[in-house]
């Protein structure tokens, strides 16, 4: 599913960095669970809040957003 493959990229990108859920919420001036929550899956981002992520990660939101309804699959 298109979501849970961004949320899978902005997991494996904040891994990537080096850093914890907690330095990556220290950027965005957020509390930890709010990235403990959509890790998770018990809250799901708006796309105001992926595009906010997405730059703390040096990612380009537009191509990630890209890949992850590309995907030609059968979900």
């Amino acid at each position: 599913m298109p979501y849970q493959r961004l949320v899978a990229t902005l997991i494996e990108a904040r891994k990537n960095a080096g850093l914890t859920q907690q330095d990556l919420a220290d950027r965005l001036n957020r509390p930890k669970h709010f990235i403990s929550r959509y890790e998770t899956g018990a809250a799901r981002l708006d796309i105001i809040d992926f595009v906010d992520v997405a730059n703390a990660l040096a990612l380009d939101p537009l191509a990630e957003l890209g890949q992850a309804f590309l995907i030609d699959d059968d979900d």
